[in-house]
């Protein structure tokens, strides 16, 4: 059997501690969440990459989208026809690559495209197309549209009473899975959402809620920034249907979702003639026309079962992700 002094095992001892402290630190840097702009843009250059680049102007050549996934590392996809809702469609072709920042640049390399991003613009080419892709922000139309005359104002920053464990941070409305104390059958429905960025989370852990209607039928919110556009993706109605577009916005952009809700018809005896049915706009772009909301519900909603003509409330559904809600108003049809 080997044995050991006092000192040597204190030696090994603190060693190992040691490592095992950078481990956490390197664990708890990968799961950060950042909520603030500008605290993300000071700590993680990253942060400032990512992004759209190209017009705002319609009927562009290309554009691209670029999205941070830690350490330095980057997915692009460059979309023919511009940015989505100013020329690209499912249609035209979505070119992914990678890259990574190296001395102050992003190199993205595909078959027939070659592409430089430094100094906030991407340039070079794409087969026959010379690229030069400023970056640009863009913003929600109906970013802090005011109620109209005879809305219900369910949240403006003030107060969360009239929400079921409702909870304010920063005059902000948290995604605490919180139900609406009043429901609502016909009706219009404008809400503001922020994801947070999480570079080193993928998928469903990355700035992942939900906004349900009727407490039973939920638009997905999450940090879906540049992928595909799935039903389980910001501005899709999960397990129902994708987007027709996949309008996401970078996180720690605000973003808006406008839906007119249609309830479900019943007859004279309480029956039930037809779904309910929806058209949502995200970031006041349709992703979504009258859309038949043909189950009792979708996965993880509050409400289940058969329901009558009486309407039911909104949630935002908690799943571990600091998102936040602002300006949700409702006008009853």
């Amino acid at each position: 059997m080997t044995t050991c002094s006092l000192s040597t095992r204190n030696l090994l001892l603190t060693s190992f501690l040691a490592v095992s402290l950078v481990c956490s630190a390197n664990a708890a840097d990968k799961n950060k969440a950042w909520t603030d702009s500008a605290v993300a843009a000071a700590e993680d250059p990253d942060f400032l990459i990512q992004g759209e680049y190209g017009s705002l102007e319609q009927g562009a050549a290309y554009a691209a989208q670029v999205v941070a996934l830690g350490d330095g590392k980057f997915d692009a996809y460059f979309l023919e026809g511009g940015l989505p809702g100013l020329g690209w469609t499912r249609e035209k072709s979505r070119t992914h690559v990678g890259g990574e920042l190296i001395d102050g640049k992003v190199e993205f390399k595909g078959k027939e495209l070659h592409a430089v991003l430094a100094n906030g613009r991407i340039t070079g080419s794409f087969g026959p197309v010379t690229l030069d892709l400023p970056k640009v922000e863009r913003k929600s139309p109906t970013l802090g549209m005011a109620p109209p005359e005879g809305a219900i104002v369910l949240f403006d920053g003030t107060s969360a009473e009239g929400w079921k464990k409702g909870k304010i941070v920063d005059g902000l409305l948290a995604a605490t899975g919180t139900t609406s104390e009043k429901t609502f059958a016909d009706c219009t429905i404008h809400l503001e959402f922020l994801t947070p960025y999480k570079p080193h989370a993928r998928g469903q852990g990355r700035g992942n809620s939900g906004v349900y209607y009727g407490g039973r039928w939920e638009t997905q919110v999450l940090d879906s920034f540049g992928l595909e556009g799935k039903m389980n993706e910001t501005g899709g109605i999960y397990s129902i249907a994708a987007p027709s577009l996949n309008m996401c916005f970078p996180p720690l952009t605000w973003q808006t979702y406008d839906v007119d809700l249609t309830w479900a018809k019943f007859d004279e005896n309480g029956e039930r003639k037809s779904w309910p049915r929806i058209t949502v706009k995200l970031n006041g772009v349709v992703v979504h026309e009258d859309q038949e909301l043909n189950k009792t519900h979708t996965t993880a909603a509050p409400v289940k079962g058969e329901f009558d003509e009486k309407g039911g409330p909104i949630f935002l559904q908690n799943h571990g992700n600091p998102v936040f809600y602002r300006n949700i108003w409702v006008l009853p049809r």
